[in-house]
């Protein structure tokens, strides 16, 4: 008799966050527009911090220098089949992988396939999610909705070799229909946060071991590098430092979730110098946003997606619509800062550029 699914608490929140967006109405055809770039600037470490970030009023965008993502100069060796664990909902399974000819790599946060492209694997990409917008994919087709469920006659008609996923999209069982059609699929599945074991996972995937550790300690060399500029200028004492939280929003349908641990917000936040407000109530996963917990958290800064900021008309209307959120610091100041919703958590090759950028975003807003 095979044991029921145990579903780890970030596959909950990743999959109640795709059930939410499922509201809006899904699309397969249009392709997601590539998000503003702020260009060349001077290096973080450059910059002036405000002298007291509580003080600051008004909302500010966290913008990438390049929308790029690195790639290899060569394309790594491989050495297939490859066997790997996939974690299908808690349950691991090994899985060999015969052939990386074509792949579609698929997650809510575009996070897989910007690994892949990170890794130099990009010219297996047959596909892509809604959310893999960077340089280089615009002509791969989209295989999931604005609700981010697969089309599976989408990914049919590409004849995939190879799907890997991390179970924040779906159905499930589409996924599991695509892999009884005869379509390999592995669930990778790691812990959101600033660590770069993905690179390895997806690294292993593709046979090429030694390109994922290459990339994971690259990765964690340039986060190490950037939160230590940040914490040189940022607030050292606690009651300087900005009580933070993270809140998903879909204003037309009336969502507003905060995201508690492990949901990697909390690392993010403690990254860029503020305190994490779900990591100090004990929040875990998403919580449905309610006037008394906000309240009650009164935070001084809400990092936001730029969609859903966008989806309630701005700063302005957001505290109109929801005035709990006007009686807090936050909502005072209008202290907002929105990042593009494929970017902001999305704990892959670019983890240290979006770090990079809410801090800027945060402590140097008019620079």
């Amino acid at each position: 008799m095979r044991k029921p699914r145990r579903i780890p608490s970030l596959a909950v929140a990743g999959l109640l966050i795709a059930g939410l967006a499922a509201c809006a109405p899904a699309s397969y055809s249009n392709s997601p527009q590539l998000p503003p770039v702020a260009g060349e600037r001077r290096a973080l470490s450059d910059i002036e911090f405000l002298a007291d970030p509580l003080t600051y009023e008004g909302p500010s965008t966290a913008l990438l220098s390049r929308a790029d993502i690195v790639t290899p100069v060569t394309v790594p060796l491989q050495t297939l089949p490859a066997t790997v664990t996939s974690d299908e909902l808690g349950e691991p399974l090994p899985v060999e992988i015969p052939s990386t000819g074509r792949v579609l790599a698929l997650d809510m946060s575009g996070s897989l396939a910007a690994t892949v492209w990170a890794l130099g694997f990009g010219e297996t990409l047959v596909g892509r999610d809604i959310s893999t917008t960077f340089p280089g994919v615009e002509g791969l087709p989209v295989v999931t909705g604005s609700g981010h469920a697969i089309s599976p006659e989408s990914v049919l008609a590409l004849r995939p070799d190879l799907i890997i996923t991390d179970g924040t999209i779906g159905p499930l069982d589409v996924v599991l229909q695509l892999r009884d059609a005869g379509v390999t699929v592995v669930f990778v599945r790691e812990l959101a946060g600033l660590r770069a074991p993905m690179a390895r996972s997806v690294a292993a995937i593709f046979g090429a071991p030694d390109a994922g550790e290459e990339l994971a300690n690259t990765l964690d060399i340039d986060i190490k590098a950037v939160t230590e500029t940040i914490a040189a200028q940022a607030p050292l004492l606690r009651e300087d430092k900005l009580r933070m939280v993270f809140l998903y929003l879909r204003g037309a349908n009336g969502i507003y979730y905060l995201f508690g641990k492990e949901s990697g917000a909390g690392e993010l936040i403690e990254a860029l110098g503020g305190i994490d407000i779900a990591t100090e109530t004990g929040w875990v996963g998403l919580r449905p946003m309610t006037d008394e917990a906000l309240i009650a958290a009164n935070p001084d800064l809400i990092i936001v997606m730029t969609e859903g900021l966008a989806s309630v008309g701005g700063a302005r209307e957001l505290v109109k619509e929801k005035p709990a959120i006007g009686l807090t610091g936050a909502g005072q100041k209008l202290r907002f800062v929105d990042m593009a919703d494929s970017q902001v958590l999305s704990f892959g090759p670019r983890t240290p550029e979006v770090i990079d950028a809410l801090a800027r975003a945060i402590y140097a807003p008019e620079q």
